[in-house]
């Protein structure tokens, strides 16, 4: 039998993804605030001692030991709340003896895979972690021409037949392994059918000396001998074989509550070019990082990523997380004043209130077009019955890395600090240089652009983080142009754009914009750079409170029960300039 085709598939080993022995050792502390706790890792649950002093820092740092856990590419979860302050001590979050910390990590991007074929040939290349098995047979196809016909490979790993969806990550945990695939002929291939509607299936003996069925001359002879019809009854070459059910066609359609809405053409031509995408038969690609579902979608040629579609019953702690986090209890998110299943929805607040302007894709910060979107397809999470997903589609936007491959120096004094408008206005809980790409243009300028703003305009302030608060460009006085843009903002037409849109913000969310918008508005006309505006809304630690957070508070005890919002903010207002006063003061 000719050999080509069939790909096996095993892994450099079968070892848990972290030894319980390395935490063991780690794990000899002798004090008094000694405490153990548990690490939830893919599923495995392993011991660690550490002490309550510990910084979340020097925690992560302990994971490292293991060859690829960066602490960069770390996240711990405790309790619904990530520990993403690095210099807060695990008491200032509440962790205590017997708490299970999870770990979410952001695995090696590319996986090295070696192929050897049963002819003597060799071949070595990398794919991204997050492909599926059918990407790695295109791989393959293009090695030459014995490997063209994808339906006549089959990946095997260990024995098992892999689908094609199969994730790359799913077969390997390992982020430093190498998957050997063995390449032959699969033993099955597909008949030409003698009339139309007709697929043959059948098993060749030897498939050197093909005849009309697809068989040996024998067998031809056979068939002469016995008549079609007898010969198709007989020996069961020409029953009818029906497809197996690939499942519904994929959906993708926009999600508008008001027959208002007049679509971009930008969010239009995102849209048609994934759902092109998705109907030529490329599968979503799910990300590797952060600590939701999102997943890479591709274009009708299945080389270009077009969009990343993050649906909402994927969110951390939702109930469709791929990730392995817990079930959020009541519905709050991973951080504080955010909701389960309202980071579709402020992903694409993020882009409407960076108000896109006319004929211009980008906004004033370079959101990525962004917009409320039904999806149907198979390669989501979906545990139970398939079901059309709700979510946020954001147009990919190429790039050479994010912020934190880099020192902040070189990027552009205007580009951080038009984030850093955007940031302050919408109170962003989640700003970190991993989250803000970088592009560089034919001309060689560089441009930064802000992602994943699903913990935006959260209902309090105590979250609010923002990376760039320590560089230097945060220093320098904002320009005239970014000073007359923020003179034009207005939180009560931007929250009347989001009702438009669909989303009526609850009060205390419209409550953050108002005074967010208020404090940038306020402290620009004072002369006052990003750091001092800023610093204004970030805690300087854990638990302690920011400016913002006693602004508000002083504002509440002043004002009487049944006190109206405007009269509330009012107070707020009169706080703030008489802090404003003091700070612009001090620094003269």
């Amino acid at each position: 039998m000719s050999s080509a085709g069939i790909a096996a598939l095993s892994p450099i080993c079968n070892e848990p993804l972290i030894s319980p022995n390395i935490f063991r050792a780690l794990s000899d502390l002798d004090s008094n605030d000694s405490i153990l706790i548990y690490l939830s890792v893919s599923g495995s649950m392993f011991p660690m001692s550490v002490l309550e002093s510990d910084s979340i820092e020097s925690v992560k740092l302990r994971i490292q030991t293991y060859k690829g856990f960066v602490v960069k590419n770390q996240k711990l979860v405790c309790g619904g709340r990530e520990l993403a302050r690095s210099n807060s001590l695990l008491r200032d979050y509440g962790v205590g003896d017997g708490n299970v910390l999870h770990l979410v990590l952001r695995l090696s991007d590319l996986q090295l895979i070696k192929v050897k074929t049963t002819s003597g040939k060799e071949f070595t290349f990398h794919v991204e972690r997050g492909r599926d098995v059918r990407y790695v047979k295109r791989k393959i196809a293009r090695k030459g021409k014995e490997f063209v016909d994808l339906e006549e490979q089959e990946v095997v790993c260990n024995g098992e037949r892999l689908e094609d969806q199969r994730l790359i990550d799913d077969i390997c945990k390992h982020s430093d392994a190498v998957i050997h695939l063995l390449i032959r002929k699969s033993a099955k291939v597909r008949a030409r059918p003698v009339e139309k509607n007709f697929e043959l299936s059948v098993v060749a003996a030897d498939l050197n000396d093909k005849g009309s069925y697809g068989v040996d001359e024998e067998t031809n002879k056979m068939q002469h001998d016995v008549g079609e019809e007898n010969f198709k009854r007989d020996y069961g070459v020409g029953k009818v074989v029906p497809r197996k059910p690939l499942g519904p066609e994929p959906l993708l359609e926009p999600f508008i509550v008001n027959h208002k809405i007049k679509l971009p053409l930008v969010i239009q031509d995102m849209v048609n070019a994934t759902l092109n995408g998705l109907n030529s038969g490329n599968h979503p690609i799910r990300s590797l990082e952060g600590t939701g579902g999102a997943y890479f979608m591709l274009d009708s040629s299945g080389n270009k990523y077009v969009s990343v579609f993050k649906p909402m019953d994927e969110e951390p702690m939702a109930v469709n997380n791929p990730r392995g986090l817990p079930l959020s209890l009541d519905g709050e998110g991973l951080k504080k004043g955010t909701r389960v299943g309202e980071g579709a929805l402020r992903e694409v607040a993020a882009y409407l209130l960076d108000h896109p302007k006319s004929g211009d894709d980008e906004g004033f910060a370079g959101v990525p077009p962004t917009f409320l979107v039904k999806c149907l397809h198979k390669g989501f999470n979906h545990p139970g019955d398939l079901t059309a997903k709700l979510g946020s589609l954001q147009k990919f936007v190429d790039n050479n890395g994010s912020c934190e491959d880099m020192g902040p120096r070189s990027f552009p004094v205007k580009e951080v600090q038009k984030i850093s408008v955007l940031d302050i206005r919408l109170a962003n809980a989640d700003r970190h240089a991993g989250n803000i790409l970088l592009s560089k243009g034919e001309d060689g300028r560089t441009v930064l652009i802000p992602i994943d703003h699903g913990y935006c305009l959260p209902e309090s302030f105590e979250e609010c983080t923002f990376d760039w608060l320590y560089w230097p460009q945060a220093r320098e006085p904002y320009s005239d142009e970014i000073i007359e843009y923020v003179k034009s903002l207005d939180a009560e037409e931007d929250i009347a754009l989001l009702k438009f849109h669909g989303w009526e913000l609850p009060l205390e969310s419209a409550r953050t914009l108002r005074i967010s918008t208020m404090l940038l508005k306020k402290g620009v006309q004072k002369g006052l750079t990003p750091f001092e505006i800023g610093s204004i809304m970030c805690r300087e630690t854990l638990r302690k409170e920011s400016i913002m957070e006693e602004i508000v508070q002083e504002a509440k005890d002043h004002v009487l029960p049944g006190t109206s919002e405007a009269a509330f903010l009012e107070t707020v207002s009169q706080i703030m300039d008489r802090l404003l006063h003091e700070i612009a003061k001090s620094t003269s």
